[in-house]
């Protein structure tokens, strides 16, 4: 009896999560070192579709890295799609260079453009979207601006930074570690003239090892303020208010840049856009608490806007 209770219980289950999904999942290779997911509700003939584009660091589709995962992009996507948006989003090409251990170690800010530029073209070749959006997040926002520009029906800057990338670093150790407030500045100054150096503490090298410093001197010739100025397209801008990575004066900056776009802040959401309750711990707890679910403001407001 125990067994059959067991049997009958895992088909509820199984119909139960058949009758929810509403949409299709492919798996695409878009060039040598782009694979994604694209789904695609099955109730619209010609969906619009949303591009998600990763932050920093080696972060594949879902969000999630080595040892932080959380889903938030995966489940941004899922929640988009089961309101009649198709998504695609892809891991980065690091992220298939460490699992072939084969990492470019001369990878540059520009590479990661080219590859949304890639996943762009491609879509707007196949021609079978309504309209195409551009989602960016942290720093594929200002990816996402770059390989917008001129191509999208729209861009969404999702925790995106509104500073240059230099100026957002010296804000953020001003805040963890003021003691290094002063050679913080000094590097990025030197960063930002185009040259490289070793002068710098120990208690910095994951920030400026001298192997990331031309990524950064590259990063850092962009200004997120500027380029979203050029965007003659709808443009959402998105921030959450515990956000411990990018603040919402960042957002607010972006907003001040492009006074056509909207600007929406979510109470409570941090950067992997999920609704914090309580303070800095359980907010830094949660980029590894796949669990959760984001935030249903995020996907109200990008549906909104996307429809």
């Amino acid at each position: 009896m125990k067994q059959y209770l067991i049997l009958v219980l895992c088909l509820m289950s199984v119909l139960g999560f058949s009758q929810d999904k509403t949409y299709t999942e492919e798996e695409l290779t878009i060039t040598k070192w782009i694979d994604g997911t694209l789904l695609a509700p099955e109730a619209t003939d010609k969906p619009n579709l949303a591009i998600i584009i990763a932050g920093s660091g080696p972060t594949n589709r879902n969000g999630n890295q080595n040892f932080l995962k959380n889903n938030s992009l995966k489940k941004l996507a899922e929640g988009l799609t089961k309101n009649g948006i198709a998504t695609f989003r892809y891991d980065k090409r690091i992220v298939k260079q460490i699992r072939e251990n084969n990492v470019d170690k001369n990878m540059m800010f520009d590479d990661f453009v080219t590859d949304a530029s890639a996943v762009l073209n491609y879509f707007i070749e196949k021609d079978t979207y309504n309209k195409i959006y551009i989602i960016g997040h942290s720093q594929g926002s200002l990816v996402g601006m770059l390989s917008a520009k001129d191509k999208a029906d729209g861009f969404i800057s999702l925790a995106g930074a509104g500073n240059n990338i230099g100026d957002v670093i010296i804000e953020q150790v001003a805040k963890t570690a003021p003691m290094f407030d002063d050679d913080t500045k000094r590097v990025i100054s030197s960063l930002k003239e185009g040259k490289t150096t070793t002068d710098f503490p120990i208690a910095l090298a994951s920030i400026f090892n001298l192997d990331l410093q031309p990524f950064m001197i590259n990063w850092m010739s962009y200004d997120p303020s500027e380029i979203i100025k050029e965007l003659k397209m709808p443009v959402l801008i998105i921030n959450g208010t515990k956000d411990l990575q990018v603040s919402v004066e960042e957002a607010e900056v972006l907003k001040k840049a492009n006074d056509q776009a909207e600007i929406l802040l979510i109470e409570n959401m941090n950067h992997v856009l999920f609704e914090i309750e309580g303070g800095d711990l359980e907010n830094s707890k949660s980029y590894n608490e796949s669990f959760r679910a984001i935030s249903p403001q995020l996907i109200t407001g990008m549906v909104t806007f996307m429809k």
